[in-house]
Order: C-alpha cells, then sequence, then structure tokens
C-alpha cells in the first residue's frame, strides 16, 4: 500500500486548536500544480479571491465570479492531499442575507470538496458566520483591511491607524470569533492593534501585513516567489525572484528559435528502422 493513502488533511479543528500551539503556516494557491508544490509545507491554502489580480490582471477583486473561485477550488483540492483547503466566497455571493451565504457557500463546498470558506467583515457579518458555522459550514473570518470594501475604505489603506478605527476591527474580530469563525484573518492592521486583537480572542488569527504575535501568517505565493517585478507590497518577504528568472528562460528559448537551434534532432520524434 502507496504511504501516501495514509495522509491525513489537516481539518479546520486542527486550525482552531492552534491558538496555543504550532504556528500556523498559509498560502495562497490557485492550481493544481502549485497546490502539489505547496501542500507538503502548509498548514492550510486559501485558494483567495487575489487570483482576479494575481491570475486574471484584474485592478481589485470585484470582478471575481462564484463560478471562478469554483474551478480553482476544485483546483486546488486536486493538488492538496495534506493542508486544510479554503475557498474564499467572491464580492456579492454573501453579503446581501444569511440565506444567499449558505446557498453559495454550500455550492463551494459540494463543487469542491474544500473544508470550508472564508468571508470578509465584522460585526455586520457575524450573523452570517454564525448562520453558516450552525449549518455545517466552517468559516474563516477577515478583518481589518478588506479588499472587497476598497470603494467605501477609499483604497488599499491600512487599518487601525486612528483609535476609532482600531476599537472598530478590534469589535469586528471579536464580533466573528464569538459567532463561531474557526480562525480570523487580520489583514493590513497595525500591529499594537493586531497584538490586542490575538490577545482578545480564542480563535487563532492568522496576519498578512499584521503582526509576529499573530498565530499565523499568510502570504500571498506570487508575491514570495517574486513573480511580480513592477510592485511589492512591504509586508511581503520574497523568497525567490522566479519572475526574473521565467523572463530569461524565455528570452533564452526565442533567442534559440530564431537561431534554429531549437528544435534539435533529439527533440523531434523519429521513424524506427525496420526489422526484418
Amino acid at each position: 500500500m502507496s504511504a501516501s493513502v495514509n495522509i491525513r488533511r489537516t481539518t479546520t479543528r486542527d486550525i482552531r486548536s492552534r491558538k496555543q500551539g504550532e504556528v500556523i503556516v498559509a498560502l495562497t494557491a490557485y492550481t493544481t500544480p502549485i497546490a502539489k508544490l505547496l501542500d507538503p509545507h502548509c498548514d492550510l491554502l486559501l485558494v483567495g479571491d487575489s487570483l482576479g489580480m494575481v491570475m486574471y490582471g484584474m485592478e481589485t477583486t470585484l470582478g471575481v465570479t462564484l463560478d471562478m473561485m469554483i474551478a480553482h477550488g476544485a483546483a486546488v483540492m486536486r493538488g492538496a492531499r495534506r493542508a486544510c483547503v479554503i475557498v474564499d466566497m467572491p464580492f456579492g455571493s454573501y453579503q446581501e442575507s444569511p440565506e444567499q451565504a449558505f446557498r453559495n457557500a454550500a455550492r463551494i463546498m459540494a463543487e469542491t470538496g474544500a473544508s470550508g470558506i472564508k468571508i470578509e467583515g465584522g460585526t455586520e457579518m457575524a450573523e452570517t458566520v454564525a448562520f453558516l458555522s450552525q449549518r455545517g459550514i466552517p468559516v474563516l473570518g477577515h478583518v481589518g483591511l478588506m479588499p472587497q470594501s476598497v470603494n467605501v475604505a477609499g483604497g488599499f489603506r491600512a487599518a487601525g491607524i486612528s483609535e476609532i478605527e482600531a476599537a472598530r476591527v478590534l469589535a469586528d474580530a471579536r464580533a466573528i470569533a464569538d459567532a463561531s469563525a474557526f480562525a480570523i484573518v487580520i489583514e493590513g492592521t497595525v500591529e499594537p492593534v493586531v497584538r490586542e486583537i490575538t490577545e482578545a480572542v480564542d480563535v487563532p488569527t492568522i496576519g498578512i501585513g499584521a503582526s509576529p504575535t499573530c498565530n499565523g501568517q499568510i502570504l500571498v505565493t506570487d508575491d514570495l516567489l517574486g513573480l511580480f517585478s513592477d510592485f511589492t507590497p512591504r509586508f511581503v518577504k520574497r523568497y525567490a525572484e522566479l519572475g526574473d528568472d521565467i523572463s530569461k528562460a524565455a528570452a533564452s528559448y526565442a533567442a534559440d528559435v530564431k537561431a534554429r537551434r531549437f528544435p534539435e534532432a533529439k527533440h523531434c520524434f523519429h521513424r524506427k528502422a525496420v526489422t526484418s
């Protein structure tokens, strides 16, 4: 029997238990090949609606559809065997009512096989988080800088800078935790506020542009791999420069093709010699 058969997938309950335990390692994934590469190293893979900007060239995440999230969620599930896979609910798929959120979340769960969903929002979404959790859909919360609310916020700006904002983010996190979210992503929020939130809530916090005191960290995989050369968020640490490598590889390929150095005979199919 193959050893891979015995691999146990990390559950949302496992993630929830990390509040006082091992730090949670999380990254985004959108495709099967990348999910396979990340899976051995991550506790959680998020199929983020950031795919709209990363893979489709959108300026914001607002144009991402439910069908897109389901297609990419299913692709990641085909590549991940160990990590807990969570799928973002896109803008407009859950804000109208808890019932709308349940219909669309249930479709994501059924069609992808993922372990849960993520929604953005604080106190205003607490009822929805509770509604979903009570009906068998694990919810990963998301507070602080919320990309789906970019138009209301006036752009991608840090949250919690003023005392009023800090109090709001803290209230949002508490409301989502009390509504039974199994963990909370805190994005783009000033460090002292994030530290206070992590101490105040009884579920794990996962930071992105937040604080090292969070119970886990997440980054957009394409950022840490250096696939974008035009802009790097200040909270990103690049662990590779694959964008440069890809560009150089394409340039070398183009030069070989133009000079007729590729393909060579060894790259072609040939008839086998016929023996009598």
